[in-house]
């Protein structure tokens, strides 16, 4: 199995979900009572799994959630679950709204792979506890259906065939990092693809650029955006004709498309 879970934790109508959350809800309100809003996460995360434990609910903390794919192997963990069904992870953000796409985008990423349709993001650092609902729309049969688009890629065959198996394995819509960590091990490891790219413009050095290495003189880049947009390339053209690197493999991840394209110096 490519997804193992240390417990099992099932999905749940919204309406159960929404009665449990409530209830939830008020403990996390006393909680901030209690310490204000200057606690560091796991202050939080502590203090509202024993309120909850303390009032008759399930809580688990930590949960292990283990990704593999070949020889890579990536350990993701629940901050709490609750009642085996309510997934929530705990921010201390300190700033207005401060519940941000990250966050949204590393719960959806624990719900996909769990198979689990519901989660929310708690941040206690605001003046009033902050909460946003997320929800995972796509079952594990529906991320792992998608197609594949290299018409435009001239690149290592490696670097494609391992990228649309990975994807194969763990499904589209996780987080781009979690690609990005994982195709670099596939690769040969950070010591070897990630490299420090010294910059030029006009044929002076402005500095280095983090890249991945798909070859001395290649580098590739994943993305998750909802349908290629020139936008985007041109600035990727941009980024290439400042480095030394004669080609970028974009790799883009879509809902039910994986896409490859090939961005050669002019």
């Amino acid at each position: 199995m490519p997804i193992q879970c240390s417990i099992p934790i099932r999905s749940v109508a919204q309406h159960e979900f929404q009665a449990l959350d409530f209830q939830v809800m008020r403990h996390a309100f006393d909680s901030q009572n209690g310490l204000g809003s200057l606690a560091d996460e796991r202050v939080y995360q502590s203090d509202l799994a024993i309120r909850l434990e303390e009032n008759g609910f399930r809580v688990k903390r930590e949960v292990e959630v283990l990704l593999t794919h070949g020889s890579f192997t990536k350990s993701l963990f629940l901050d709490l679950v609750v009642n085996d069904v309510a997934v929530y992870e705990i921010k201390a953000a300190k700033a207005a709204k401060a519940i941000n796409e990250a966050h949204v985008g590393q719960l959806l990423t624990y719900l996909c792979v769990l198979n689990v349709e519901r989660g929310k993001v708690l941040n206690f650092a605001t003046q009033k506890v902050e909460g946003r609902f997320v929800n995972s729309v796509l079952s594990h049969e529906e991320r792992r259906s998608f197609s594949v688009d290299d018409e435009s890629y001239i690149g290592p065959e490696f670097l494609c065939r391992s990228m649309v198996e990975l994807v194969g394995d763990w499904g589209t819509c996780l987080s781009v990092s979690l690609y990005r960590e994982a195709m670099v091990h596939l690769m040969g490891g950070s010591g070897t693809v990630e490299s420090m790219i010294g910059m030029k413009r006009d044929g002076v050095d402005i500095g280095n650029q983090r890249s991945c290495l798909a070859s001395p003189d290649e580098a590739f880049q994943i993305t998750s955006i909802y349908k290629m947009n020139v936008d985007f390339k041109s600035h990727l053209e941009r980024l290439l004709a400042a480095s030394p690197l004669t080609r970028l493999h974009w790799i883009n991840v879509e809902r039910h498309r994986l896409q490859f394209v090939t961005i050669r110096r002019e």
